[in-house]
C-alpha cells in the first residue's frame, strides 16, 4: 500500500502539549501551525501520582473522568474550564495545574456535531449524539443504555478500530474494543487485565461503518460516553504485533513518524504504556506513563525509537516486547511518511 495521506498536517487533528502549572487560571495554547479547538483533552501530571483527567466537549468542560479509576464522572469547576479555539483554559485544581509541576495534555479534534434518532433513521437501536471528524476518524458518542443488545451510531463513515467506553454517572470500567483480536473479547483501559471473552460487552458483534454494538453489560438508564477511533492512512494506525524479547526489538510499521503511541499486552496482565514525541523528543525514548495508573512519569529505561515510518522497541521486557507475547497499539502521527505531494518526512 502506498505511503500517502490525505492529512498533511496531523497537528490540525491531534497534538501533544507540554505545560508547567502555575496554580492560577491559565489559558493553554496549542503549538501547531493550524489552530485546533480540541474536543478530547487528556491531561496527566508528570511529576506526581495524580490521576489522569479526561475532558470532552460532548459532556462539557469541568466534567472529569479518570482512566486509572472506575469512579463516576466528577464535576470540578476548578479543572478544565473551557475548550478554546486554539487550546483550553484551566482552573487551579492540583491534578491539572499545580504550581511549578510538569504536565502533558493529549488533544484530539472532532468538531462536527451529530445526533441520531434511531427510530427515524433506522440506524442502530438507541438514540445517540456527539461530535465527529470523518476526516480524522475520531468521534465522541453519548447515549443512554437499555440493558439490552443494541446498535449505536458512532458518527464515522468507516469502521472504528478502537472504542473506549465509560458510564459517566456511575461506577464502571472503561470497556475497550480493539480490532485485534475481535469483538468477542474486551479490555479495560483502567485495568491491567488480559483480553477476555464476554458476549455481554460487545454482543460478539463487530462494528460496522455506521454503528457499534453493545451488550447487556451496558445498564438500562445509565448515560455512557464512547471515544471511537478509525484508522486513517498516514495519520493514525491501530494494530497488533508480536514481541521478540530483544534489544534489537520488534519494528512496527505505521506509515508515519509517530507523535503518540499507546501499547497494551493482551495475552497476560500488564499496563497500558504511553509514549509521545514532546516529552521525549529524541531517540532512544525513556519517558513512560501508564493510562491505568496515577503513577508519575518513569524515566529510567530505554524503551523505544520513533522512526520516520513507525516505532522500534529497544526494551526487552514483557510489557511491551516480551518474546512471543501479543500486543495491541494505537498511534497518531507527527508527520506522514510521505505526504500527499509525494514528499517524505525525515527521521528524528
Amino acid at each position: 500500500m502506498a505511503a500517502y495521506t490525505t492529512i498533511d498536517d496531523p497537528e490540525a487533528y491531534f497534538q501533544v502539549k507540554l505545560y508547567t502549572g502555575d496554580g492560577s487560571t491559565p489559558s493553554i495554547t496549542l503549538d501547531g501551525d493550524t489552530d485546533m479547538q480540541p474536543d478530547l483533552v487528556w491531561i496527566k501530571n508528570r511529576d506526581e501520582a495524580d490521576s489522569h483527567c479526561l475532558f470532552d466537549s460532548v459532556r462539557g468542560a469541568t466534567k472529569v473522568l479518570h482512566s486509572d479509576n472506575y469512579i463516576a464522572e466528577v464535576t470540578d469547576a476548578d479543572t478544565l474550564t473551557s475548550f478554546d479555539s486554539d487550546g483550553f483554559a484551566l482552573g487551579a485544581d492540583v491534578k491539572v495545574n499545580t504550581d511549578t509541576e510538569a504536565y502533558v495534555a493529549w488533544n484530539w479534534k472532532a468538531g462536527t456535531a451529530f445526533s441520531n434518532d434511531a427510530s427515524a433513521t433506522s440506524i442502530g437501536d438507541i438514540d445517540s449524539s456527539g461530535s465527529t471528524s470523518t476526516t480524522a476518524g475520531f468521534s465522541i458518542v453519548q447515549w443512554v443504555g437499555t440493558g439490552s443488545n443494541a446498535g449505536i451510531k458512532h458518527g464515522l463513515s468507516t469502521k472504528p478500530s478502537m472504542i473506549i467506553t465509560k458510564p459517566t454517572g456511575a461506577i464502571g470500567s472503561f470497556y475497550t474494543y480493539h480490532k485485534s483480536p475481535d469483538a468477542t473479547d474486551f479490555l479495560k483501559l483502567n485495568d491491567t487485565d488480559a483480553t477476555a471473552d464476554n458476549a455481554t460487552i460487545w454482543n460478539d458483534t463487530e462494528p460496522t461503518t455506521s454503528i457499534f454494538t453493545t451488550g447487556t453489560a451496558f445498564d438500562s438508564g445509565r448515560t455512557f460516553i464512547a471515544y471511537c477511533f478509525a484508522e486513517k492512512q498516514g495519520y493514525s494506525k491501530i494494530g497488533s504485533y508480536t514481541g521478540n524479547g530483544d534489544a534489537d526489538g520488534t519494528f512496527v510499521y505505521t506509515g508515519f513518524r509517530p507523535a503518540w503511541v499507546m501499547v497494551k499486552r493482551t495475552d497476560d496482565v500488564d499496563y497500558w504504556y504511553m509514549f509521545d514525541n514532546k516529552r521525549d523528543p529524541d531517540n532512544v525514548m525513556e519517558m513512560k506513563l501508564e493510562a491505568n495508573t496515577s503513577d508519575a512519569e518513569y524515566t529510567s529505561v530505554d524503551w523505544l525509537d520513533f522512526t520516520s515510518n513507525g516505532f522500534k522497541w529497544r526494551y526487552t521486557g514483557g510489557g511491551v516486547n516480551g518474546s512471543g507475547s501479543s500486543f495491541i497499539y494505537m498511534a497518531f502521527a507527527e508527520a506522514p511518511f510521505v505526504n500527499s505531494n509525494g514528499v517524505p518526512c525525515n527521521a528524528r
